[in-house]
């Protein structure tokens, strides 16, 4: 088997190599198009779960526009990280950090329960430094999967 690519030049003569829509570049007005739909997904993926959160805990207005302006700020800041990265933190990727929805119903239970905010932002806290404390012993297992 030959699994060499085929230069251009061998597609044939007067035959151009197709180019993969992912490879084109994009007008100026697709660009921002695109990057705007983008911004506003996100945006809307980051604020929910404060929302979410500040309604279930009884909390005001002013106090749920307070955890959403946070919420944004921190994920503007792990955004900043991951993307430029430190020694041992970051990937150097062009992404968004944000809120997951993923602990939202066990903080929403929390709230409910008679924990309140502050037993939610506790147990983040501490959730936060276990997987911190872990995260180098499944650095070293991984190359077993």
């Amino acid at each position: 088997m030959n699994f060499k690519k085929k230069s251009p030049a061998a597609a044939g003569p007067g035959r151009q190599p197709s180019a993969r829509p992912e490879d084109k570049r994009l007008s100026i007005g697709s660009t921002f198009a695109y990057g705007f739909q983008h911004v506003l997904t996100m945006y809307g993926g980051i604020i929910a779960p404060p929302l979410i959160i500040g309604a279930a805990a009884g909390m005001s207005a002013t106090d749920i526009g307070l955890l959403i302006a946070a919420c944004l700020f921190v994920g503007g800041l792990a955004t900043i990280l991951q993307t430029v990265g430190i020694p041992f933190f970051g990937s150097q990727l062009p992404l968004v950090q944000g809120v997951s929805f993923a602990g939202v119903s066990t903080m929403v239970a929390i709230v409910q329960g008679g924990g309140g905010i502050q037993a939610v932002f506790g147990s983040v806290i501490v959730a936060s430094l276990i997987g911190l404390a872990i995260t180098p012993l499944f650095s070293k297992i991984i190359k077993f999967f």
